[in-house]
């Protein structure tokens, strides 16, 4: 039986993933797979490994699953150590940052054990960097507003038309439910996230974070013009106290959002994750065209690829683990388990094969990438070696911020500073 390796098993027990030999052997082979998550992700995906491993007798596959806030350090120090998973699921900026350093796979090297011509090409430019292919995506994904329509209604407030809305009837908005809505509840949870500021600077100015050149496009204006937007949120009543938002800091569990405890009602999310925040709270929830998206630069919010795998560089069995990548992509008995779980599948055989035997958080997944897929631009950067940074950086400038301890234009200055510094 497949070993299933928990966060706490993993470690300087492992055995190193070698040196990169590669080739399909005679004997049974034994790959490793890495990806963050909660229970139930880990519970399909393993199935789906277990199918795997039925259609390839020959291979054994370690699973290691860890939440979101400590999977990149944890991958961080197994490179260091030599001892990464064969088979890495990435997302954001890391897997450029991994092609850089050499630590990916050229999955030219594996083509004929991995077929990618199925696949959307959209969601495989996330992947490929100066015209070399290192990942593959999961799904396809897009950013927006979780809505929970049960407390609008509670506070009377009526939902917004998502495609004329702005960043004021938003604010407006998030101030009626805090003021109207059941007791301890709030119109929105902190809005401030680098996907967020990404969005908003698009809108104003036609650039997000980052060029294409790898240099930060992001201007002090706009973050100073943000977060004053936001401590007014705060002072209204619309947002949690500092300390609430501090304590949710960085990405944590649906469960433990403030809208997957029904306390929100409105929070900016992936939508690949509705299904998750419905679990969590219990509610019908549904997922609204960000504010502002109607601005003269054009809309701000993107598509893109939700995950994507890659390859370390050094696995001993590249072919094997590009088989893995084959089947978690693009075979029926893989798509059964996992669904849409890491985002709308990119391969168009495996979206029809789902979509007859959707559920209604799926459902409404679907229909929500679907609508966007006529409404945004197509345009998003992917941020260069050092952009991984960022989360920190803007989550430690939002608490100072929030707290009263930076202005926000002071915090604005050192963000691009040290965005900056970060990248170069």
């Amino acid at each position: 039986m497949r070993i299933r390796l928990v966060a706490a098993a993993l470690g300087a027990a492992l055995v190193a993933a070698g040196c990169g030999a590669g080739s399909d052997e005679d004997g049974p082979v034994t790959i490793r797979f890495s990806w963050w998550g909660n229970d139930e992700r880990a519970r399909i995906t393993n199935q789906a490994v277990d199918a795997f491993e039925a259609a390839n007798p020959g291979i054994t596959v370690e699973t290691e699953s860890i939440d979101f806030t400590s999977y990149f350090d944890r991958l961080a120090t197994s490179v260091a150590g030599n001892d990464e998973p064969d088979v890495i699921t990435m997302g954001g900026a890391y897997p450029r940052e991994y092609a850089d350093r050499g630590v990916l796979l050229d999955l030219a090297q594996v083509s004929g054990h991995l077929d990618l011509s199925a696949l959307d090409e959209h969601a495989m430019a996330g992947g490929n960097f100066e015209g070399t292919q290192y990942a593959v995506p999961t799904g396809v994904n897009t950013y927006g507003v979780v809505v929970n329509p049960a407390i609008f209604e509670a506070a009377g407030v009526p939902l917004p038309d998502d495609n004329t809305w702005s960043w004021e009837d938003f604010a407006r908005i998030a101030t009626e439910i805090s003021a109207r809505g059941p007791e301890g509840t709030f119109g929105v949870e902190d809005p401030t996230s680098p996907d967020v500021l990404d969005l908003y600077a698009n809108q104003l100015t036609g650039e997000g974070l980052y060029t294409a050149e790898g240099t930060i496009a992001l201007q002090p204006a706009i973050a100073q013009r943000w977060w004053e937007l936001t401590t007014g949120l705060m002072t209204s009543g619309a947002t949690p106290p500092a300390s609430i938002t501090a304590e949710l800091a960085g990405q944590p569990a649906p469960e433990q959002t403030l809208i997957g405890q029904g306390r929100a009602a409105m929070r900016f999310g992936w939508s690949n994750l509705l299904s998750a925040y419905r679990q969590a709270s219990g509610a019908d929830l549904i997922m609204l065209r960000a504010p502002g998206e109607t601005t003269a630069q054009g809309p701000g919010m993107w598509l893109q690829a939700s995950q994507l795998y890659t390859i370390s560089r050094r696995s001993e069995h590249p072919e094997e683990a590009a088989r893995l990548i084959d089947f978690l992509v693009s075979d029926p008995r893989a798509a059964d388990f996992i669904k849409a779980d890491r985002g709308i599948p990119a391969n168009p055989e495996i979206r029809a094969h789902l979509e007859g035997g959707l559920d209604e958080s799926r459902k409404a997944e679907f229909a929500f990438v679907d609508r966007m897929s006529g409404l945004v631009d197509g345009h998003f950067v992917i941020g260069p070696s050092g952009s991984t940074e960022t989360l920190g950086i803007v989550t430690r400038l939002n608490d100072a911020v929030l707290f009263g301890q930076l202005p926000p234009g002071q915090a604005a200055e050192q963000l691009v500073a040290e965005m900056n510094t970060a990248v170069s």
